[in-house]
């Protein structure tokens, strides 16, 4: 479960920006909130929705997510040695390439509050670091400076043996799960179980090649009148996929004796069957009709995919973040999709959402609270900055959308744009 994120030169990020899920005092409705006794309020929001103008940052915000996860999952395993670490600093000031980028966060593990973060340049970590909170008072797990480590006792296993294992241009963290320690594990799992989507995610349909949607995919989309009422798996002949294998590997086993009196045998898979979903709609005499995905609308298409690890996240308590979530979607699509997380008949597990988006018709849902709304604006200097509703005076029962347009709260486009001028031939 997510408390707080934190990031500096990152992207469009040049000062430290800190998203909360932390509940306000605001005397909103309070039914749709996430019971957590790790935090001294009891509850947290299920969802944060945030608005900006055009490259504002809001995309660069669900990246930074993306990119922490990344480093914590593949420094480790997929660094070279001396191979330094990929980030990407802030680029409008020339001394941010020779400043550390920062990521902190601050989630819960069954009921115990951890704080993690690292700092990177573009060769090493130089600091890295996890506190865990049981109870009232904070706990070190670990500390680094460089290459140097310090453990605290209630870190047990292999630590020193792990640190000695661990490269500068790889978190500890990710070291450690790499080498089976038991403690650490499961706080990479949780990295493990954040996803991020966008609208440039390439594997938009092509997930659903082979694996069957899941029913509550297919109920949803029939729910909203998108005309979907089932779903069948057909399968295609492929020879002439079969055929470009069969010359490939023939290609290989050729190279191969070329340089070996061993004989090999390479027989090719049996793939020349290709698997695809098709959609159901019903025909003027009741009988369904099928689609291949290519024909389907592109919102169709974006639901397939936000739903699928929609309902991922709700079934493992996991975090969602979607980039742009009214892409291709009508609003009550996209309201439909964030209340998935705000209905604690349905979100269980403490799942929860992150979601970008520029349809301010979600800022009077009924689902959302005035805490759940947030803004990124640029400053005059290119740089991002994120802020809570909550900053700024509002009442309950105000129309927000209205007071948003207005430019109340900023995080808007100019409205003041010079049409360009042509001249006539």
């Amino acid at each position: 479960m997510l408390l707080r994120f934190a990031v500096a030169n990152h992207l469009s990020i040049r000062e430290k920006q800190e998203l909360s899920f932390a509940a306000s005092s605001l005397r909103d409705r309070s039914d749709g909130l996430i019971d957590c006794k790790a935090v001294p309020s009891g509850s947290v929001l299920p969802a944060i929705v945030i608005y900006g103008a055009n490259a504002s940052g809001k995309s660069n915000l669900v990246n930074a997510i993306a990119a922490m996860r990344k480093m914590v999952l593949r420094s480790h395993t997929h660094g070279e040695p001396g191979g330094g670490v990929p980030r990407d600093a802030f680029k409008l000031d020339s001394t941010c390439s020779q400043t550390p980028s920062k990521f902190e966060i601050d989630f819960v593990i069954d009921e115990v509050r951890y704080h993690y973060g690292f700092e990177t340049t573009d060769e090493v970590f130089v600091v890295e670091w996890l506190y865990a909170f049981p109870g009232a008072h904070r706990r070190r797990m670990f500390e680094r400076d460089n290459s140097e480590f310090n453990f605290g006792r209630w870190l047990k296993g292999q630590n020193n043996n792990i640190a000695k294992l661990t490269r500068p241009n790889s978190l500890f963290l990710s070291a450690a799960a790499q080498n089976g320690h038991e403690q650490l594990s499961k706080i990479y799992e949780y990295f493990r179980s954040v996803r991020t989507t966008s609208i440039q995610d390439g594997a938009a349909s092509a997930r659903f090649t082979r694996d069957d949607p899941d029913k509550r995919v297919i109920d949803f989309l029939t729910l909203i009148n998108t005309g979907v009422i089932g779903y069948r798996k057909r399968e295609h002949d492929m020879p002439e996929f079969q055929e470009v294998i069969r010359e490939v590997l023939a290609s290989v086993k050729a190279s191969f004796n070329k340089v070996s009196d061993a004989a090999i045998k390479i027989e090719p898979a049996k793939h020349d069957r290709h698997v695809e979903i098709e959609l159901a709609h019903r025909g003027q005499q009741g009988e369904p009709f099928y689609l291949g995905l290519e024909s389907e609308s592109a919102g169709t298409r974006r639901l397939l995919t936000v739903l699928g690890l929609a309902y991922q996240a709700l079934d493992k308590g996991a975090l969602l973040c979607i980039d742009e979530v009214d892409t291709s979607l009508h609003t009550y699509a996209s309201e439909a999709v964030v209340k998935l997380f705000c209905r604690p008949d349905i979100n269980r597990n403490g799942a929860q959402l992150i979601a970008t988006t520029h349809d301010t018709n979600l800022m009077n849902s009924s689902a959302l609270r005035r805490d759940q709304l947030w803004f990124i604006e640029k400053t005059p200097e290119g740089a991002t900055e994120l802020y809570p509703l909550t900053d700024i005076r509002t009442r309950k029962g105000d129309n927000i959308e209205l007071g948003y347009l207005q430019g109340r709260f900023g995080a808007l486009p100019s409205d003041d744009i010079p049409l360009p001028l042509h001249e006539s031939n």
